[in-house]
C-alpha cells in the first residue's frame, strides 16, 4: 500500500476509520435512547482480565470525536505532509493511536483499559517524534512519554486498588459500588494514584509543561492528539469514574483546584506566546483545566457543562490547529510577530480561523459562548474553603485571559497591516483538502451555537447521563438565559480581554524582565539527576562482572529463604520414610560428588571443565532413570550431547585456560556463598521430599492426563496441554535465542572483528585427518536409524516417554554428527535448509494448534483427541497435541542447527579452511599410486 502512493495510503487509512465510524453511528440512535451495548470475550478470567467492551453515551461521544476528527485529520494530512515525509509510516502510527484511544473509551475492564492507556503513550511517542530529524521533535516525544508514562504507572496501582476494593475489575461492576469505594480506607490512595494518571495525560498543573513541547510534531498530530484525543483521555477517565470517585471533599479540592489553577495559568502563558501552535497549546491546557474544574465541582449540572464543553472545544480547537498548520504551510513561519492582514491574502483560511477563535473566546452566538456561560454559572455557585468569591473571581480572570489570547490570534494574524512583507512564502489559500476539514468543523461551531438543543442536545443528554449515572437536573441549551451573573461575568471578560490585548506590548515588556520558573529546564534538570543516579548505580552494580551478579542474586535468594525459615518458629521432621540406598545409587552419588569437586578444582582448563560438566549431566540423567523419570532422562542426555558439541565449537577459538584468578579474599567469599547456596537448596529439597504436601498439582495432573489431555504420558500432557502456554513461550524464547546467536556471530564475521578473526593463529596441533573415514561411515549408517528413532519418539510421546522436544534433540544430534564427520560446508551444500524458516514454521505450527481450540469454543491450546480404528493397523489415537509437538520439534531442530551453522562459519574463518570437496579426507575407493607400482 505504501508503494501504491500517497493517495492510496490516505484512502486505505480513511476507509478503515470511515468503516468504524459507520458501524459506530449505526448504534448511535439506540445509545442516545439510553441503551447500552456490551461484548465480552473470555481471556484470563482467573486474573479478572477479560476482553470486555461496552458502549454507552460517554463512550459514544468520545468514539465519535476520535473517529470523526480522525477521519478529517487523515484527509488533512494527505495534503499537509510533503512528498519527503513517509506517508505510510505516519498513517500506521495514526491508526495505532486511534485504535488505542477507541479501546480506552470502550473498555469495560480496567485492566484492559490500562493496556490501551499505555499503548496511547507509546503510539503518541511515535507520532510526536515523527520528524525524528528535528531535535525538538525527539525531545518533545521523550518528554511526553516520560510524563504520561510515569502517570500511567501510578494509575495502574490506583486501578488495582480500586478493583481490590470492589472485588471486580469490570467497570460496569465498579460503577455500581460508589458507597463501598468511598467508605474504604484505600479510597484516598486510589484517588490520588488515578488522578496522577489523569492529570499527566491531560496536562494539568503541575504536569502541563509537556504538551507545548509536543507541538514539535506535525500539525495533523497536534490537531488530533492535543485537541480531541490523547489529552482528553484523562478527561474521559475522570468522567468515567465520576459516579464513584466524586462527591467527596477530597475529590473537590484536588480536582477542582488543579483544574482552576491550570485554566488560569495556561491562559496567562498563552497570551505571551509568539508561536501560533504554542499559543494554541497553552490555550488547550487552559480549556482542559476548565473541563477538569467542572468535573471537580462534583455537581450534576457542572458535569453537564463539562460534557458540553468537551464537544465545543474539540470542534473549534481542531479547526484552529489545522488553520495554524495552513498558515505555517503557506507562509513558512508560525511567528505571530511577522503576520498581519492575512485575511486579505487567505480569505478562506482567515474566515475559518476568525470564527473558530471567536468561539474559543466565548463570543455569542458561537458554541464556545454557550459552554463558557454554563461554566461561569457553575463557578458563581461554588464555594471554596468557605469562601464564595474565590472561584467566581478566578474563573472570570481565566475567561479574561482566554478572550485576550483569542483576540490576539484574530487581530494580530488576520487583521491590520502586514508586519513583515518578506515572509518565506507568499501567503495564499491552500487546496480544498487542507481547508475542507477545518471548514466542516467551523460549520459545526456555528450550528451548535445557533441550534444547540437540536444539534448537540441529545448527545449531551446521553453522555451526561452516563457520567452522572443517574437523573440529570433540568437544564436548557440556549443562547439566552436572561440577565444572569454568568452573563455579567462574560461581558466583563470580553471587555477586560480586549483592553488587555490593547496593552499587550506593554505587558510583554513588563513580563520579559520577570523571573519565572522554566518547567522545561526543571524537567531537564530532573532527568539529568536521574541519569546521573542511574549511571552511579549501574556503574557500581552492573560492571560487567558475571561473578558479582551471581553473588548478589544468590545472596538475595539465601536471605529470602532464611527469612522464611526463621519466620516459622516450629519446625517438625518430615513424615516420609527414607528409601534404601542401593550400592549402584551410592556409587553414582559418589561419582557425582567427585566429578563436581573435580570441576571446581580443574576449572582452569576450560575444555576439561566442559567435559566434567557433561559427565555431571549424564550422571544426573542416570539419577532420573533410577527415580523412574525416563522423559527427564532422555531430555537430559540429549541436551548434554548437543550442548557439549556446540560449546566445544565455541571454545575452540577461545583461550584454553582461564585468566588470572581472584584475590584470596574474594575466593573465600565465593566459597562461603557457594556452600551456603548448596546447603540452602539441599535443605529445601530435603524438606519437600520428606513431607506429604496436601493438594498438590501433581495429583490433578495424574488424574486428568488421560481424560482431559488424551495421553497416558503425564509429562508430555503437561507440556502440550496443562502447561502448554508455558511451553509455547519457551519455544519462542528458544527461537529468539537462536536468532540472537545468529545476529551476534554475524557481527563477528564483518568489519574489524572479522580482521581479528582472520589473524587468529592455531594454538595447538590439529589432526591431519579432519574427516576420518570411520566416523563418516558410522554416521552415515546411524543417520537413518537415528531419524527413525526420532520419528518413533515423536509419535509415541503422548502416551510413552518421548515427545517433540526429545525427538528434536535426537534428530539434531544425528544431523550434528553428519556435520562433524564431513564438515559443515560439504554437508550443508547437500542438505540446504532454511533454519530461520524452520524456527518460524515451528512457532506458527504451535500457534495454529493453540488457536484452533478457539474454533471449538475451548481455551487456547486445549487438546482434542479421537480414537481411530483401521483394519490392519488396529486402534490408535489422533490428538491435536501432535501439531503442537511438531512445532516444538521444528523449533528445536532449527535452533540447534542455526547455532551450529554460525559457529561453524566462525571456525572456518579462523582456521582458514575451505569447504572440502569430498565427504572424507581419504577415500578408499580411489587408488593411490605407490613408487613400486610406478616402477
Amino acid at each position: 500500500m505504501i508503494r501504491a502512493g500517497r493517495n492510496a495510503c490516505a484512502t486505505a487509512t480513511g476507509s478503515v476509520t470511515l468503516l468504524a465510524l459507520i458501524l459506530l453511528m449505526a448504534k448511535a440512535p439506540a445509545v442516545l435512547a439510553g441503551e447500552v451495548f456490551q461484548v465480552t470475550y473470555s481471556w484470563l478470567p482467573e486474573l479478572g482480565l477479560n476482553v470486555t467492551f461496552f458502549l454507552d453515551g460517554l463512550g459514544l461521544l468520545f468514539a465519535m470525536l476520535i473517529l470523526g476528527i480522525g477521519l478529517l485529520i487523515i484527509i488533512y494530512a494527505r495534503f499537509y505532509l510533503s512528498k519527503n515525509d513517509p506517508m505510510g509510516r505516519f498513517y500506521v502510527f495514526l491508526l495505532l493511536f486511534q485504535g488505542a484511544m477507541v479501546g480506552i473509551v470502550l473498555s469495560d475492564n480496567i485492566l484492559l483499559l490500562l493496556v490501551f492507556w499505555e499503548l496511547t503513550s507509546l503510539s503518541s511517542f511515535l507520532l510526536i517524534g515523527y520528524w525524528k530529524h528535528l531535535p525538538e521533535g525527539r525531545q518533545g516525544a521523550r518528554m511526553a512519554l516520560a510524563v504520561t508514562g510515569a502517570g500511567g504507572l501510578a494509575m495502574i496501582a490506583g486501578m488495582l486498588i480500586l478493583g481490590d476494593i470492589v472485588g471486580s475489575y469490570d467497570l460496569s461492576v465498579i460503577l455500581q459500588h460508589a458507597d463501598l469505594i468511598q467508605a474504604s480506607p484505600m479510597y484516598l490512595p486510589a484517588l490520588i494514584l488515578i488522578l496522577l494518571g489523569c492529570f499527566t495525560k491531560s496536562a494539568q498543573f503541575p504536569f502541563h509543561f509537556w504538551l507545548p513541547h509536543a507541538m514539535a510534531a506535525p500539525t495533523p498530530v497536534s490537531a488530533y492528539l492535543h485537541s480531541a484525543t490523547m489529552v482528553k483521555a484523562g478527561i474521559f477517565l475522570m468522567a468515567r469514574m465520576w459516579p464513584v470517585l466524586s462527591g467527596t471533599p477530597e475529590w473537590f479540592y484536588i480536582v477542582a483546584t488543579a483544574g482552576l489553577v491550570t485554566m488560569v495559568l495556561g491562559a496567562w502563558i498563552a497570551i505571551f506566546k509568539h508561536d501560533l501552535k504554542g499559543l494554541l497549546a497553552y490555550s488547550t491546557v487552559s480549556h482542559l483545566g476548565l473541563v477538569t474544574m467542572l468535573f471537580g465541582f462534583g455537581t450534576p449540572m457542572a458535569a453537564v457543562a463539562g460534557v458540553f464543553h468537551i464537544i465545543n472545544h474539540a470542534t473549534f480547537k481542531a479547526a484552529l490547529f489545522m488553520t495554524a498548520g495552513i498558515i505555517d504551510h503557506e507562509t513558512g513561519t508560525r511567528d505571530i510577530r511577522r503576520f498581519g492582514g492575512l485575511l486579505n491574502l487567505m480569505p478562506i483560511a482567515g474566515t475559518i480561523g476568525v470564527i473558530s477563535a471567536a468561539s474559543m473566546a466565548g463570543i455569542i452566538p458561537l458554541n464556545g459562548f454557550l459552554s463558557k456561560e454554563m461554566m461561569l454559572e457553575e463557578a458563581w455557585h461554588t464555594v471554596w474553603m468557605d469562601q464564595n468569591w474565590i472561584v467566581p473571581l478566578l474563573a472570570t480572570i481565566g475567561a479574561v485571559f482566554s478572550v485576550a489570547y483569542s483576540l490576539r490570534f484574530i487581530f494580530h494574524v488576520w487583521f491590520g497591516k502586514p508586519r513583515d512583507a518578506d515572509l518565506p512564502h507568499h501567503p495564499h489559500d491552500p487546496p480544498f483538502g487542507m481547508w475542507g476539514p477545518p471548514a466542516f468543523l467551523t460549520v459545526l461551531v456555528v450550528l451548535i451555537g445557533l441550534f444547540p438543543s437540536v444539534i448537540a442536545g441529545p448527545l449531551v443528554a446521553a453522555t451526561s447521563g452516563a457520567v452522572v449515572g443517574g437523573e440529570l437536573p433540568e437544564y436548557h441549551l440556549a443562547l439566552w438565559h436572561g440577565l444572569t451573573p454568568a452573563l455579567g461575568m462574560s461581558v466583563i471578560a470580553l471587555i477586560a480581554g480586549a483592553l488587555l490585548l490593547m496593552r499587550h506590548g506593554g505587558l510583554m515588556s513588563v513580563t520579559a524582565n520577570l523571573s519565572r520558573p522554566d518547567a522545561k529546564a526543571m524537567f531537564d534538570c530532573g532527568i539529568a539527576k536521574l541519569v546521573t543516579l542511574s549511571r552511579f548505580v549501574s556503574d557500581n552494580l552492573h560492571n560487567g562482572s558475571l561473578q558479582r551478579y551471581l553473588c548478589i542474586m544468590i545472596v538475595a535468594a539465601l536471605a529470602i529463604g532464611l527469612s522464611g525459615f526463621y519466620a516459622e518458629p516450629d519446625h517438625t521432621a518430615g513424615t516420609r520414610e527414607l528409601l534404601e540406598v542401593s550400592p549402584t545409587a551410592a556409587i553414582a552419588w559418589l561419582l557425582l560428588v567427585v566429578t563436581c569437586i573435580a570441576s571446581v578444582f580443574m576449572h582452569h582448563n576450560r575444555l576439561l571443565s566442559l567435559l566434567l560438566v557433561g559427565v555431571v549431566g549424564l550422571i544426573v540423567s542416570l539419577g532420573f532413570i533410577y527415580l523412574s523419570a525416563p522423559d527427564l532422562a532422555l531430555t537430559q542426555i540429549s541436551v548434554e550431547v548437543v550442548t557439549v558439541i556446540l560449546m566445544l565449537l565455541a571454545l575452540n577459538i577461545l583461550p584454553k585456560e582461564t585468566p588470572k584468578e581472584s584475590m584470596p579474599g574474594r575466593k573465600l567469599r565465593d566459597w562461603i556463598v557457594s556452600i551456603g547456596a548448596g546447603l540452602g537448596v539441599g535443605g529445601a529439597i530435603w524438606a519437600i521430599m520428606t513431607r506429604d504436601l496436601p493438594n498438590t498439582i501433581s495429583s490433578y495432573h495424574l488424574e486428568n492426563a488421560k481424560t482431559e489431555g488424551g495421553g497416558t504420558n503425564v509429562v508430555n500432557v503437561i507440556l502440550v496441554d496443562f502447561r502448554g502456554f508455558d511451553t509455547f513461550g519457551e519455544i519462542i524464547v528458544l527461537g529468539i535465542a537462536a536468532l540472537s546467536i545468529f545476529a551476534l556471530i554475524e557481527t563477528v564475521t564483518q568489519g574489524a572483528a572479522a580482521k581479528r578473526l582472520a589473524s587468529w593463529v592455531v594454538d595447538n596441533r590439529r589432526s591431519a585427518d579432519r574427516h576420518p573415514m570411520m566416523m563418516v561411515v558410522a554416521t552415515r549408517v546411524m543417520l537413518p536409524l537415528s531419524l527413525m528413532v526420532g520419528v518413533y519418539i515423536f509419535l509415541r510421546g503422548h502416551n510413552e516417554p518421548g515427545g517433540g522436544f526429545i525427538a528434536g534433540l535426537v534428530v539434531s544430534v544425528a544431523l550434528v554428527m553428519q556435520y562433524m564427520a564431513s564438515g559443515f560446508g560439504w554437508t550443508q551444500n547437500r542438505m540446504a535448509v532454511n533454519y530461520h524458516g524452520m524456527i518460524g514454521l515451528g512457532v506458527i505450527a504451535a500457534a495454529i494448534t493453540g488457536v484452533s481450540a478457539w474454533v471449538a469454543g475451548l481455551p487456547f491450546l486445549t487438546s482434542g483427541f479421537v480414537h481411530v480404528h483401521l483394519p490392519i493397523v488396529g486402534e490408535f489415537e489422533l490428538a491435536s497435541a501432535m501439531g503442537f509437538d511438531l512445532g516444538v520439534f521444528l523449533t528445536v531442530v532449527g535452533a540447534v542447527m542455526l547455532a551450529l551453522a554460525k559457529l561453524s562459519q566462525v571456525e572456518r574463518m579462523a582456521e582458514h579452511v575451505d569447504v572440502n570437496l569430498d565427504p572424507m579426507d581419504h577415500d578408499p575407493s580411489v587408488a593411490v599410486a605407490t613408487p613400486e607400482k610406478e616402477a
